[in-house]
């Protein structure tokens, strides 16, 4: 007669302990071979773990670790776009796939939560965390530091404005797009416009006016406009309300009927700057004979364009990787510092000189 799965015959979870018992060893050496976090002969871990395949036991109860350690053994991501927007942002999705990397290999899990859930429950006040990364690309971050600080948890900015008690995993923002742009420069474009990502909390659309710029608080928004400004100092720019295909569409439109000389066009991420070409397309217009254009993120966009675009690239995953890993060693008690990462300028076939050049 096969052994049930549950020696007490009433359907109840398999525990710890009787995994143990069936594989002849401690529940502690049973918990360390779940673990990891000890020493364990291989053959050990393999009867403990045929044992809770026998019993059906998935594991320790993460309730009761949680009881016991004080802790949820999740980290949370913040972003402030709606989960199904982001997740249409190949840069978002490299950026959780360095952190998942990081954090599931540490048996943490992860936690995706948009800031405007601040004041609902299971909210960022409520959801269990034990330390939270904040994405940058936000225009406003101060309504989510405040409650998570609050919570006294760790607190990691990507791509976010200096803090205080928050570290911070950077990219040479401005540096990047200043090259990007001085590309465009050498190659004799005087007449360039730039589609931002969002300005504000409502992700508003519009021409950028200096008065605009100066109550922002886009951090990366604002970073990657003073490296175009840097060049041409007179760009004009449209607003975006989100880094879609269809709002660089949107911008390119407005700017290209305000500027209609415009020789090339940067978009502050490659989706962006893949709306600008179909707008210029759509016009009768050549890429990049009439109109050159450059993008920001150096994301996978294999099908969404017969161009390679010219873009400045980012490193996304070992970005993720390394908020994953800033926010696991102030978890451990260990020395955290805040990381720089460098963009490089990788050339495509949507920038060449202007025909006027």
């Amino acid at each position: 007669m096969a052994t049930p799965a549950n020696p007490s015959g009433d359907g109840a979870r398999a525990t710890l302990a009787q995994v143990a018992a069936r594989a002849g060893v401690s529940p502690s050496t049973a918990s360390l071979a779940f673990s990891g976090a000890g020493p364990v002969a291989d053959e050990t871990r393999e009867r403990v773990l045929a044992a809770a395949r026998e019993l059906d036991y998935g594991g320790p109860d993460p309730r009761a670790r949680s009881l016991r350690t004080g802790r949820s053994g999740i980290i949370a991501v913040v972003m402030e776009d709606r989960i199904r927007v982001a997740f249409r942002d190949p840069m978002v999705v490299t950026l959780l796939d360095g952190i998942a990397d990081e954090i599931g290999t540490a048996g943490y899990s992860l936690l995706l939560l948009t800031d405007s859930l601040e004041r609902a429950e299971g909210g960022l006040r409520d959801a269990p965390m034990d330390a939270a990364l904040l994405l940058g690309c936000s225009t406003d971050l101060d309504p989510a530091v405040k409650v998570l600080s609050q919570r006294q948890v760790p607190l990691i900015g990507v791509e976010a404005e200096p803090r205080l008690g928050m570290h911070l995993v950077d990219i040479d923002n401005r540096e990047g797009m200043r090259a990007g742009a001085q590309h465009l420069h050498d190659l004799g474009h005087r007449r360039v416009g730039t589609i931002t990502l969002p300005m504000d909390r409502e992700h508003t659309r519009g021409p950028l006016d200096p008065e605009w710029v100066e109550r922002s608080v886009a951090y990366t928004g604002l970073e990657r406009l003073a490296g175009v400004r840097d060049v041409f100092p007179d760009a004009p720019a449209v607003v975006a309300a989100g880094s879609l295909i269809e709002e660089g569409l949107v911008a390119a439109r407005a700017l290209l009927d305000a500027h209609p000389d415009l020789t090339a066009i940067i978009g502050q991420s490659d989706l962006l700057a893949l709306g600008a070409i179909q707008a210029i397309e759509e016009r009768g217009m050549r890429v990049p004979d009439d109109v050159s254009v450059l993008g920001f993120d150096g994301a996978r966009i294999d099908g969404l364009t017969s161009h390679r675009l010219t873009t400045v690239v980012q490193p996304g995953v070992e970005k993720g990787r390394a908020a994953a890993r800033l926010a696991l060693a102030a978890l451990a008690g260990e020395p955290v510092e805040s990381v720089v990462f460098r963009t490089e300028l990788r050339r495509g076939d949507t920038t060449a000189a202007p025909r006027t050049a």
